[in-house]
């Protein structure tokens, strides 16, 4: 999965070899397998489950990332992404996530740990923002389009969906922490509450 240079400098399209359809269907089954989680936890509603589940999926699909952003840049035929049809509406995904987190959904983290700045973010949107980028990819790997695929996986990675999965994951360890270790800190205490049901349902957590 290397790139070769033509002699004018010019790099040359990714080459679909045996390893690289290993490769990209096993991305392909991580991002399938987060978005079937994540839709069901939603749609369950159930705050308990919702946040350790969650918390193992965030973490897959950023291990997913890491083994993009360490490959060579992929190289797609076409200058321009092919029309793949509309975005999946992720807005009921949003809202379900939002009622199912509660006074967890908000929180903060740093963007930039090199040039830090906290804001202020909401787990539903940024799993729903997530989805939405992992979906593209995967229509493009439907239609066949290994290359195309992941070079969508690899960019969006790098310059969206990789940052917010390493903050949501970070965000969703901290319920857990506090369930698990009951760590007193000026946290609301509605959120406390949340995290300390996942103590009695995160053991009914499938592996």
């Amino acid at each position: 999965m290397t790139l070769e240079a033509e002699p004018t400098g010019a790099v040359v399209p990714t080459v679909v070899d045996a390893d690289l359809e290993v490769f990209a269907g096993q991305i392909a089954d991580q991002v399938e397998s987060f978005l079937i989680a994540v839709n069901a936890v939603a749609h369950e509603g159930d705050s308990g489950r919702a946040i350790p589940i969650l918390l193992l999926e965030m973490a897959q699909i950023s291990l997913a990332g890491a083994r993009l952003g360490a490959q060579m840049d992929f190289r797609p035929v076409a200058e321009h992404q092919p029309d793949v049809g509309m975005e999946g509406d992720v807005d009921e995904l949003r809202r379900a996530l939002a009622l199912a987190l509660g006074p967890v959904d908000t929180y903060s983290f740093v963007f930039d740990p090199y040039s830090p700045e906290v804001v202020e973010s909401q787990l539903s949107d940024d799993v729903a923002s997530i989805a939405t980028d992992l979906e593209n990819g995967l229509r493009h790997y439907r239609r066949g389009d290994l290359v195309e695929a992941l070079w969508w996986w690899q960019f969006s990675y790098v310059s969206s969906w990789g940052n917010l999965a390493g903050a949501a994951l970070n965000a969703l360890w901290s319920v857990v922490q506090h369930a698990r270790l009951d760590v007193e800190d000026p946290i609301d205490e509605e959120a406390v509450a949340v995290a300390d049901e996942i103590l009695v349902s995160g053991a009914d957590t499938p592996d």
